[in-house]
C-alpha cells in the first residue's frame, strides 16, 4: 500500500504546479483614461474576460490627460482618449522609451445638456462661446427665451480630452484673437457622470457630455439647428464630433493585440452602439 503522507505530499505538489501553470498563462492588461470612452472599455472588458477567463482587464477612467500620461510611464498597457495624443505628449513618450500607437475605436458627438426645466431647444455655437466665456450669464438674455435663471456654468476640467475639443471646437481655442478663457464661475467636474448628475440636479445649468451619456434626465438641445445623435454625428452634420482612441505602446502584441481587435470587430462594434455612440462600421 501506499502511504498516505507520500499520497497527500504528491496531490499538494499537483496543485503547486497547477497553481503556478495558472499564474504563468494569465495574462493581465490595464487599461486607463478618458472618462467618455470608460463605458467602452468595461464592457467590452467584461465580454473579453468572459470568452477568455485567462485573461483579467483592470480598467480605470481619470480623463485623458491621465490615461497618457500613465501609458508615457509604462503604468497602463492601453490609454483611451477622447482626443488626440498631444505634440509634447509624443515628445515625453518617445524620451521615455515609449512610441504611442492611436487605435480609433468609435466616433462620438459633444451633447450639449441642460436641465429639463429649461425651455430652450436650440443654441448656435456664438451662443455657446458666450455662455463659457462669461459674456452671457442669464437664460433670459437669449433672444426668446422665457427663463430667469442665472447660467450655472459646468465644465470638464483641462486633462480631459471632451474639454479639450469642445475647447476647440467651440471657442475656436481664441476669443478676440486671444487665448480662450473659461468663466472664473464654472464648475469644473472629472467626468461625464459627474456633469451629467450635477445638471440633472441644477435647473439653471448647462454642460457637455459625450453621447453615451444622454439620458432621460438631461435635455440634449439643437446645436445650429442639429440634434446630438448617431445618425447627426455619422453623416458629419452634428457640429461638435470627434473620433475616440485607444492608444498603445508600439504595435500591440499578444493578449493585448486581440482584445483590441475584438473592441474593432463586428461583436465589438455592437457594444459601441448599443453604448451609445457611433460605430466605425
Amino acid at each position: 500500500m501506499f502511504n498516505k503522507k507520500v499520497i497527500f505530499s504528491v496531490i499538494a505538489m499537483l496543485m503547486m504546479v497547477l497553481m503556478s501553470f495558472g499564474m504563468v498563462s494569465a495574462q493581465d492588461i490595464t487599461v486607463q483614461g478618458s472618462s467618455t470612452v470608460l463605458p467602452v472599455a468595461q464592457k467590452a472588458a467584461e465580454v473579453y474576460m468572459d470568452n477568455n477567463p485567462n485573461v483579467n482587464i483592470s480598467v480605470r477612467g481619470g480623463g485623458s490627460g491621465n490615461g497618457i500620461a500613465a501609458l508615457i510611464d509604462g503604468s497602463t498597457d492601453i490609454a483611451d482618449a477622447s482626443r488626440f495624443i498631444k505634440f509634447e505628449e509624443v515628445e515625453n513618450a518617445v524620451e521615455n522609451g515609449i512610441y504611442p500607437v492611436p487605435h480609433r475605436i468609435a466616433m462620438d458627438g459633444i451633447a450639449v445638456v441642460v436641465n429639463n426645466a429649461n425651455p430652450i431647444e436650440d443654441l448656435s455655437l456664438e451662443e455657446i462661446k458666450s455662455i463659457y466665456t462669461g459674456r452671457i450669464t442669464n437664460w433670459s438674455d437669449l433672444d426668446g427665451i422665457d427663463f430667469d435663471k442665472e447660467i450655472v456654468i459646468v465644465s470638464r476640467d483641462s486633462s480631459s480630452g471632451t474639454f479639450g475639443v469642445f475647447n476647440d471646437v467651440v471657442n475656436d481655442g481664441k476669443i478676440d484673437g486671444n487665448p480662450i478663457r473659461l468663466t472664473p464661475t464654472a464648475l469644473t467636474q472629472s467626468s461625464n457622470g459627474d456633469i451629467a448628475g450635477t445638471v440633472a440636479d441644477t435647473e439653471g445649468a448647462i454642460g457637455y457630455v459625450g453621447l453615451g451619456y444622454l439620458s432621460d434626465n438631461l435635455k440634449a438641445v439643437k446645436v445650429e439647428g442639429v440634434k446630438p445623435t448617431n445618425a447627426t454625428v455619422a453623416n458629419g452634420q452634428f457640429p461638435i464630433a470627434r473620433p475616440l482612441y485607444m492608444f498603445t505602446d508600439g504595435w500591440p502584441q499578444g493578449e493585448i493585440k486581440k482584445f483590441l481587435n475584438f473592441v474593432l470587430s463586428t461583436e465589438g462594434q455592437k457594444l459601441i452602439e448599443q453604448i451609445g455612440y457611433v460605430p466605425l462600421h
